[in-house]
């Protein structure tokens, strides 16, 4: 009786999500989302910026009203009022980007390049940062649960993303606004989950994608008795070799996807991207595709991620936003994976309103997957949004392919984002192929004239199609002369 009249009493305070918090950034020039639960019925008010609305909560107990939009400042309070009153402190206005993908956008400044020197120099008080919390459900959540803001600083930077870190640091150094970074990353997840359930139900072409999944679930009886064997014996190793007081370095064996799983198609997307849809941002920058560049995954790749940018823009409800991405670093993958497939699919989806891609083939480490160098990374995405968001004139790409015309037994390959010129970074021009009606991929000669690289091979007297850097770790050496590489590309 009193457990049930407590749970009644902490109802009747007003909630707000975990988002809207002390040290927060609200987005500038858009509306100031205020919404959370109350009683049925309770009128709740908001005051920020000397403007006071108030809305009364619906028959669920949800409330849910807007603010004027305003330019970049701060410190200030926002109090929200109902039974109770919150004070909210801290608060900037300035930019909210949404930093989100696998292991390779969670990866902490601690982890990457110089964490040491990185860390020291942190000390950027006008960056907040909210980290999310690994969550999956088959249903919209309402709030999105992590790491409370904070502002960016030696203690708060070292396990928060070094890509979002190093994108936002440039950011608020080019823009002089407050940058808002909130991490939505899990490692080893593939963009099925990052995408709703219902629009992958809605696409045919897309079945595969579930056709994945029930497999998955078909085998995981079997899979799970052979990971509980497989933990025996390790446990039984590991015994043996501290009985024998030797070194044990195997790892454990890794339990199999289950049906709470984070690959589950639409899983996180319920879970960590509808409740942040709520929160009103600039844009996104996102960087994943490790997981789906199998020979199954790979093929979808392009539909789901063009379906998935419709999905979240669709989430936000703010247009066609901003969605920036790294294209695939350089990793010697697996001999059945198909990497240059999907940096394909990853640089056919610039063809998408309002995008921009960072190219990182040339930043890649042959024998790890999570290259160190996460500072370029930033700066390599931070450059398309200061262009594509900002409205600098700059350049923000390197080489991207545009068309192949045809010319005495030769290919002439012409480029957009020339930028001040072409050059081979290592001497000649390496990692052009060509092929005829055949599709037969012969190493092609390649030189540079003006705008264009021009390439033959005289294995191949009529070609009809050409490709750049086509494989896992790609021998990287066209780039424009403001040092940005070029993307890999095939253009059959």
């Amino acid at each position: 009786m009193l457990a049930c009249l407590a749970a009644c009493l902490a109802r009747a305070a007003v909630q707000v999500p975990t988002l809207l918090a002390d040290h927060m950034v609200i987005q500038r020039e858009q509306p100031v989302h205020v919404w959370g639960k109350a009683d049925p019925g309770e009128v709740v008010s908001a005051s920020f910026r000397g403007e006071t609305k108030a809305a009364a909560a619906d028959a669920l107990g949800q409330f849910s009203f807007y603010l004027s939009p305003g330019a970049a400042g701060g410190p200030f309070e926002l109090t929200i009022r109902g039974a109770n009153q919150i004070v909210l402190k801290d608060i900037l206005v300035g930019d909210v980007w949404v930093a989100a993908g696998q292991s390779n956008m969670e990866w902490p400044v601690q982890w990457a390049s110089e964490p040491e020197a990185e860390i020291a120099a942190a000390a950027h008080p006008r960056i907040r940062l909210f980290r999310a919390m690994h969550r999956v459900s088959e249903f919209a959540f309402d709030d999105l649960w992590g790491k409370p803001w904070v502002p960016c600083g030696p203690e708060s930077v070292a396990d928060f993303s070094a890509v979002g870190y190093h994108f936002g640091r440039l950011l608020e150094e080019r823009l002089g606004v407050p940058i808002g970074l909130i991490q939505i990353a899990w490692g080893g997840t593939p963009i099925d989950s990052w995408t709703s359930y219902s629009s992958i139900t809605a696409d045919a072409a897309l079945m595969p994608a579930l056709a994945e999944w029930a497999k998955m679930m078909r085998n995981h009886p079997a899979a799970l008795l052979r990971y509980q064997q497989e933990c025996r014996k390790w446990e039984a190793a590991a015994a043996l070799a501290k009985a024998a007081r030797k070194p044990f370095t195997e790892p454990p064996p890794v339990k199999p996807e289950g049906p709470e799983s984070p690959w589950k198609p639409g899983a996180i997307f319920n879970a960590m991207v509808m409740p942040a849809a709520a929160y009103p941002v600039r844009g996104v920058i996102w960087y994943q595709g490790e997981s789906n560049a199998t020979a199954e995954r790979a093929p979808l790749y392009g539909r789901l991620f063009r379906t998935m940018i419709d999905d979240w823009r669709r989430a936000w409800n703010q247009g066609d936003f901003p969605f920036l991405f790294v294209q695939l670093a350089g990793f010697t993958a697996a001999p059945l994976s198909q990497w240059p497939e999907l940096r394909e699919a990853q640089r056919r989806a610039l063809s998408v309103a309002n995008t921009g891609m960072a190219v990182a083939a040339d930043l890649g480490e042959r024998d790890s997957i999570h290259p160190g160098n996460k500072r370029e990374v930033g700066r390599r995405l931070s450059l398309w949004a200061r262009a594509v968001v900002y409205g600098e004139e700059l350049v923000c790409s390197g080489p991207l392919f545009r068309r192949t015309t045809r010319e005495d037994g030769a290919l002439r390959i012409w480029f957009d984002h020339t930028g001040g010129g072409l050059s081979a970074q290592g001497g000649a021009l390496r990692g052009f192929e060509v092929a005829g009606a055949d599709r037969r991929w012969m190493p092609a000669a390649a030189r540079i004239e003006r705008n264009t690289v021009v390439v033959s091979s005289p294995s191949v007297p009529a070609p009809l199609y050409a490709r750049y850097g086509w494989a896992d770790f790609p021998d990287c050496t066209l780039y424009n002369v403001e040092g940005l590489p070029a993307a890999p590309f095939r253009s059959d």
